[in-house]
């Protein structure tokens, strides 16, 4: 019997995508030897409902190509795009286990997601099908972080491992700020993705020029 390939989620708005993100998903790698992540960027998310400031799909889909197109394996994955309704975790994560019964997936979350994690739509399909790993915050400490684990644990029979990751506070929406403003973003992304930002206007508000 063949082992299972061991494949990360690394999913998101990516609105923009930085370097927290791509951090995130390399530890996520290499603490756990996964096969590979995919980066999936959401196509409609119930909790980002507000979409006044927000760049299109196609300029999220295109901003996430860049950003990981150096790292051999980081992939793009558009399992979340072109799908009417709000998209939910549990519903991706069951069609990705039937089209792929030989993969093991590790759903990679913040502390914050899993603080919240019993008000997502089916929790417990979502416990059952992905291995939950989580990255610790600035604001908990990790006695904190295991506690909560520990709660999930239980009440979802749920996999949980925790991440130990670099503390970067960055905000897409400070990102989305910045770029209207016209403050500098460097170091915050990818130089292909700020120029790509820039090239295109994206987050300008076009009635200030």
């Amino acid at each position: 019997m063949s082992e299972m390939r061991r494949v990360g989620i690394m999913g998101g708005t990516f609105d923009p995508i930085h370097i927290g993100h791509l951090i995130l998903g390399e530890c996520a790698f290499e603490q756990f030897s996964l096969d590979s992540v995919l980066f999936m960027p959401s196509g409609n998310p119930p909790h980002k409902r507000d979409k006044g400031d927000r760049a299109s799909n196609e300029h999220r889909i295109r901003m996430t190509e860049l950003a990981i197109a150096s790292n051999p394996h980081f992939e793009l994955s558009l399992e979340e795009m072109g799908r009417e309704g709000y998209i939910y975790t549990n519903e991706t994560l069951r069609r990705l286990r039937q089209s792929h019964p030989d993969t093991e997936y590790y759903f990679i979350m913040g502390a914050d997601s899993l603080l919240q994690f019993d008000d997502w739509r089916n929790p417990q399909i979502i416990a059952d099908l992905a291995v939950l790993t989580v990255a610790v915050r600035n604001d908990m400490t990790m006695e904190e972080l295991e506690k909560q684990a520990d709660r999930v644990r239980e009440r979802y029979n749920a996999r949980v491992l925790l991440m130990n990751v670099p503390n970067m506070e960055i905000s897409s929406t400070e990102l989305r700020r910045r770029f209207a403003g016209g403050l500098s973003c460097r170091y915050y992304l990818p130089d292909s993705v700020i120029s790509y930002i820039e090239t295109n206007r994206i987050y300008r508000n076009e009635k200030d020029d």
